[in-house]
């Protein structure tokens, strides 16, 4: 990586180092165009000066954007105090330039992160890479399918539900686990991103209940009120296609009958994690046959402000029944894309045993 490459992976790490450069270029920009301005300020007024508070509100971090602010403020307003008398107009000028660094100022220091506005853009983005990179189901072997969709609160980019999976190295056994964590949208991404984290970290290498037992103990380390979630675990042989479903206070899967063509409740519910030291955790078991499937889904799917749960249920029992009538393929979005917006986070996952498997 050149020397500019390595500059640019600085800047976008919010380096002191790095801002004091940027600085500095943008300082010396500024008294480049105040010696303009003495000269002959007709080619370089007052105005042209909010261009330099632009670029150090895209890239300089509260402090370096003050000093910025206060250099360009010193030499804008000398400059017109040097050119000629200050008319009605000229106090126009130099009274919006000063409101604007304000302005400017205010909002560089409103920054949660720290950062300036495209830096802490990029971190969402990182952020939202990172929560998809987690819920991608491995590919599977011959005779299986899985599929998700997800959509966040109000239409924004992320959101608190989230999947892991994963898939033993022999290529038997598939591990899935479907959160809700408690919030919505953008609130509630750097929570979601870290509790996936946790169970990225722990899913394969512990059993259902223990899995389950340890992201609730993770949940009351974080001493707050808002710190629980709702999650189901499907463990699946794929061999066979005998599956273990474990229910943290999440709503019921559905498994699909092929051959009454119809979506059936599991009984699995259980207590939401992170509420009590131990939750009660209730387990269903089965065998997917050949055409049939497994559904999970979020509250915000079956769940409204004026809709009760079990009418939610069977809401969604006949959506993915007609969903699926043509085929799978692309069942999960069709589903997903006929829950009613709302203000809340909406995810479906299909797990589908095809009948290739026959």
């Amino acid at each position: 990586m050149g020397r500019s490459g390595t500059f640019v992976s600085e800047w976008r790490s919010g380096s002191w180092d790095s801002q004091v450069r940027v600085l500095a270029v943008l300082g010396a920009g500024v008294l480049v165009s105040g010696g303009v301005s003495w000269v002959d300020y007709q080619t370089l007024p007052a105005t042209t000066y909010f261009l330099w508070l632009l670029l150090g509100m895209l890239t300089l971090r509260f402090r370096p954007l003050l000093v910025l602010a206060a250099l360009v403020l010193v030499v804008a307003l000398a400059a017109m105090v040097h050119s000629g008398p200050l008319t009605g107009a000229r106090v126009s000028v130099a009274l919006t330039l000063v409101v604007s660094a304000g302005l400017i100022l205010f909002q560089s220091s409103r920054q949660r992160s720290g950062l300036p506005g495209p830096l802490s853009e990029a971190l969402l983005v990182e952020l939202k890479g990172r929560l998809q990179a987690q819920g991608r189901v491995p590919p599977l072997p011959g005779g299986w399918s899985a599929q998700s969709a997800m959509i966040a609160s109000h239409g924004a980019g992320y959101a608190g539900d989230f999947l892991v999976a994963d898939l033993t190295d022999d290529g038997r056994h598939l591990e899935m686990v479907l959160v809700d964590v408690c919030g919505k949208g953008l609130a509630v991404g750097p929570q979601a991103l870290q509790f996936a984290g946790a169970l990225g970290g722990l899913i394969g290498a512990l059993p259902p209940t223990a899995l389950l037992g340890a992201a609730n103990a993770f949940l009351l380390r974080q001493r707050s009120d808002e710190s629980f979630a709702t999650a189901v675990h499907v463990l699946v042989d794929l061999h066979d296609g005998r599956w273990t479903v474990t229910s943290a206070g999440h709503p019921p899967a559905l498994r699909y009958d092929a051959a009454g063509r119809t979506w059936c409740v599991d009984g699995a519910r259980g207590t939401a994690l992170g509420v009590v030291p131990r939750p009660e955790l209730e387990s269903s078991t089965g065998v997917l046959a050949p055409g049939e499937a497994l559904m999970f889904y979020t509250d915000g799917v079956v769940e409204s402000r004026d809709t009760d749960i079990d009418v939610g249920i069977a809401w969604l029992q006949r959506t993915a029944r007609d969903a699926v009538a043509d085929g799978f393929d692309g069942a999960a979005r069709r589903i997903i894309d006929q829950v009613p917006r709302g203000d809340d986070d909406r995810a479906v996952l299909l797990l589908h045993r095809t009948d290739e498997g026959r």
